[in-house]
């Protein structure tokens, strides 16, 4: 895995994208998605399902099929500075991404905001910069996930501890948001939990900081003594270096399941 060292100066993109949660044999269980191997940016990496805003999610037909107020939805993101509609817009494109990429189709009170991802100026993976909310869903019981079989070739269904555990085996690629979003999620026994915990809290705004130390990328977190925010947006390690052709925490594999090997 190559690691960019472009800068990008252009703004963030909006995004929105869907952590789809369900039961399974050892709790809660997350969805990811493998990205196309030809894919220009994260190809062959495993991801939550989503993608950028559309100029058609912000139309008046699209806003108007939502079946919460925008009052609600805008004070749900807990982004003053944004207008309604523009809250409305970046549910309807979580809905619709959910729709696209594995085939779940979801209401707008299926959806909690969980937190938003702003891509650095000098990212590691990507070749743009996108302004993500990332929402948490149940999925539909009576609906089945699956690829499009063309953004994405492969689903997997596994708890945040075995995802982070092949991950770190190197059976499969992620990217830095879906580490930590792993991470974090793993504190979570069951979908209820989780879906309670969000609906109580205001999503944090992470925007990675990076830096090189001997010729190795570190990038750390709101809450890590080099990161211009000095108070923490989310659990687990504060920084990652790029080692080992994987992204490490310095406590290792522990770190990121909080010390529960």
């Amino acid at each position: 895995m190559e690691i960019s060292s472009k800068i990008i100066d252009t703004p963030p993109r909006d995004a929105a994208t869907v952590l789809m949660l369900r039961e399974g044999s050892s709790g809660l269980e997350v969805l990811l998605l493998k990205r196309h191997t030809d894919s220009k940016d994260l190809g062959g990496a495993f991801v939550f399902p989503g993608g950028k805003r559309d100029e058609a999610d912000a139309s008046p037909s699209a806003l108007a099929s939502l079946d919460q107020p925008l009052s609600v939805l805008h004070a749900q993101l807990g982004e003053p500075d944004i207008a309604p509609e523009h809250a409305g817009s970046l549910f309807v494109a979580a809905l619709r991404e959910a729709q696209e990429e594995c085939g779940l189709q979801l209401r707008c009170t299926d959806l909690r905001p969980w937190s938003r991802w702003i891509t650095p100026r000098r990212p590691a993976m990507m070749s743009k910069r996108f302004d993500t909310r990332f929402f948490l869903a149940r999925a539909p019981s009576a609906q089945i996930a699956i690829q499009d079989n063309h953004e994405t070739t492969e689903i997997l269904w596994a708890s945040p501890r075995q995802a982070l555990m092949q991950y770190w085996a190197g059976d499969i690629l992620l990217a830095p948001p879906q580490i930590m979003s792993l991470s974090h999620l793993s504190l979570y026994q069951n979908v209820d939990h989780a879906l309670e915990d969000a609906a109580q809290r205001t999503p944090p705004v992470i925007q990675p900081e990076s830096f090189d130390v001997e010729g190795m990328r570190v990038i750390c977190y709101p809450g890590d003594p080099r990161h211009s925010v000095q108070v923490r947006a989310l659990p687990g390690p504060s920084r990652l270096h790029f080692r080992n052709d994987r992204f490490e925490p310095e406590g290792g594999l522990s770190e990121f399941l909080h010390g529960k090997l």
